[in-house]
């Protein structure tokens, strides 16, 4: 039913636990499975050095959760936004058809904590802005 790669990534997940000074968060759930999943990333020269995750839910929701994380280290901010739910389920090598919204949920994710990176540090840039006009 699930490949080895599900189940070893479910047992022994990567990057568990959360960065507290994270660059970029991002939550998503679903309401009628009940899994959550919340990613940290943390991020250097427009790339992500770190990201970590803490997932409520089934084997299949930890599974993609650690595997999103291990799939973006070290990639440029656009390079992570092209993870789509099919690479993360192709990167477990496959995930049951009743299993692949745990994929778009960590894809999800993902493409939220970039969202709000992004946005931080438009909101920055606006505050330099701001402050040297003054």
């Amino acid at each position: 039913m699930y490949s080895e790669k599900v189940m070893d990534h479910f047992q022994n997940p990567r990057n568990v636990g959360e960065i507290p000074d994270a660059d970029g968060v991002g939550l998503e759930g679903n309401p009628v499975c009940g899994d959550v999943m919340q990613i940290w990333i943390k991020v250097k020269d427009d790339r992500i050095m770190d990201a970590k995750f803490k997932t409520f839910g089934c084997g299949a929701a930890i599974a993609t959760s650690s595997m999103v994380t291990e799939l973006v280290k070290g990639k440029t901010l656009d390079e992570a936004l092209q993870i789509s739910n099919a690479a993360v389920a192709q990167a477990l090598d496959g995930l049951p058809s009743h299993k692949m919204h745990c994929s778009n949920l960590a894809a999800d994710a993902l493409h939220k904590a970039i969202d709000d990176y992004r946005n931080k540090a438009r909101g920055d840039a606006q505050a330099k802005d701001a402050g040297a006009a003054n």
